[in-house]
């Protein structure tokens, strides 16, 4: 296309000049009716500091969909007790977010998966006791680093490692 048509295109409005990204994303996530800031989508990491550990626990937020949030609830006993609190847990959720993003909150009985509790893992690798040659090894290696605090830091990462691996039955520190 000559440079004279693409002007004549500019003047006729038929193609715009170009405008920032971020007010091409404003006017497509407007359009898309999605209507609330990147920063109302904060509550779902935070949800624990929001409403609390023994309702967290029992919830996970879903997603936020026209500035209502959507929770699933372990069981349906939950999904009525919340609906009483709902008012509650809609001025934390907005305190949280410093302004009245979320309109609403719908609970819906879900999938509710617990993170273990750390003291549940098995960690009983870190028990093991590590042969002379692999200790022996692991010196030599770190026996190069001149920082004194670095020297002590790759020294426990080797050591854990080869706990971990021997715990696995494939130390590639053993002789």
């Amino acid at each position: 296309m000559s440079n004279r048509c693409f002007d004549l295109i500019l003047l006729k409005g038929i193609m715009k000049k170009p405008q920032p990204i971020g007010s091409i994303l404003e006017k497509t996530l407007r359009a898309l009716e999605v209507d609330v800031p990147l920063k109302t989508y904060s509550v779902l990491g935070a949800w624990k500091e929001v409403v609390g550990e023994s309702v967290a626990i029992q919830t996970r937020p879903r997603s936020i969909r026209n500035r209502i949030l959507f929770v699933d609830v372990s069981h349906p006993t939950w999904v009525q007790q919340l609906h009483f609190l709902k008012p509650t847990v809609l001025e934390k959720v907005n305190a949280f977010l410093g302004k009245p993003y979320i309109q609403d909150i719908r609970f819906k009985v879900g999938k509710i998966v617990t993170p273990s509790h750390p003291s549940s893992r098995n960690d009983t690798w870190q028990e093991e006791d590590l042969d002379a040659a692999t200790l022996k090894r692991i010196a030599n290696t770190v026996g190069q680093v001149v920082d004194a605090e670095m020297k002590e830091t790759i020294e426990k990462i080797l050591i854990k490692g080869a706990k971990l691996e021997q715990h696995r039955g494939k130390s590639k520190y053993r002789g």
